[in-house]
């Protein structure tokens, strides 16, 4: 049989007759190792998806893992062996048929019960397909969907860490590196600590905190084990000035750590830029309800008076806090 024929000879329902028993058998729907062995002969047959309707793609699929799971315990290796068949199966089909594979993995996904191992592979499969197509936004992620996935499937911690950090790589292959750095979190805290991964992990982490122009809050850095275990380190010192300290802080801890900047590929305009629009929404929460004269921003953020509004505005629009001026140059 073809692989052109297998969506519309099994998505009419001929199935049973392809399963058709000889005389003096037993019968089929008795004989499990004979149902095993022909859905073994009828899934090493699928070399695609074919080229029907989507709807009969999706129908044939569906039915495959209706008898892949009644046959096989999603828990045992034969079930482990027949997922990855499908999904080199399914991963491998052209990039024509991007929407009709998202449809039938994430089928497959719900498919399975939640606890399941196989849910990871079949995910993972997912990430590579949005990553190759540039279409990770497709899948509406979600931290707290990752968040519970990984605490329901029955998997090693190692495993666990390998997803997060796939998540991790698939945002910053797609040049979304503020999602990455979401995940990172995540992923840093599923290390154990204290580690050689969770060290390295964390100086990662911190450098694109600094280095990734939308991060301005840095809390969340300071909660994690891992991060405050490398309290010595130069980058953490760094941290600290972002999170307490202004321009002239960082013009000092600079110059007393040359070429740490270019080491961890941190542009030193970028840095200044964050740090002033820092300083300048601390000096806004500290003067609420009272008039701030730009004389009095200008000197903080050490700009020209005149620069004052420009940057005002460079900070509301960046996410790093909203402040209200009053008054005027005095």
């Amino acid at each position: 049989m073809s692989q052109t024929d297998s969506v519309s000879v099994f998505a009419e329902g001929t199935f049973e007759e392809f399963k058709n028993c000889t005389e003096g058998q037993k019968p089929l729907s008795e004989d499990v190792e004979r149902r095993r062995k022909i859905f073994v002969m009828i899934l090493t047959s699928i070399t695609g998806l074919g080229h029907g309707q989507e709807k009969e793609i999706e129908g044939f699929f569906n039915l495959i893992y209706a008898h892949l799971f009644s046959l096989f315990s999603p828990s045992s290796q034969e079930a482990k062996q027949h997922t990855d068949t499908l999904l080199k199966v399914i991963s491998s089909a052209p990039s024509e048929q991007t929407t009709i594979k998202y449809r039938i993995l994430s089928n497959l996904f719900n498919a399975l019960p939640r606890n399941s191992s196989l849910r990871l592979s079949v995910y993972n499969t997912i990430l590579q397909i949005a990553v190759a197509d540039d279409s990770i936004n497709a899948l509406h992620l979600s931290r707290s969907d990752v968040e519970k996935w990984t605490n329901e499937w029955d998997i090693s911690p190692e495993d666990k860490s390998a997803f997060l950090e796939g998540i991790v790589d698939a945002y910053a292959k797609s040049n979304q590196l503020t999602q990455s750095y979401d995940y990172s979190l995540i992923y840093l805290r599923s290390l154990p600590s204290p580690s050689e991964a969770a060290r390295d992990t964390s100086i990662k982490v911190i450098a694109s905190a600094l280095r990734i122009p939308s991060i301005f809050d840095f809390d969340a850095l300071f909660k994690i084990d891992a991060v405050v275990a490398n309290k010595d380190h130069e980058l953490f010192s760094l941290l600290q000035v972002f999170l307490n300290n202004g321009l002239s802080e960082f013009k000092s801890w600079e110059a007393s750590h040359a070429g740490v900047l270019e080491k961890y590929d941190l542009g030193r305009a970028q840095l200044e830029r964050k740090i002033r629009l820092l300083t300048l929404a601390s000096l806004g929460f500290k003067n609420i309800g009272t008039n701030l004269p730009y004389a009095k921003i200008a000197e903080a953020i050490q700009v020209d008076a005149s620069e004052v509004e420009k940057w005002v505005i460079d900070m509301a629009s960046s996410g790093a806090t909203s402040i209200v001026l009053e008054g005027r140059v005095e």
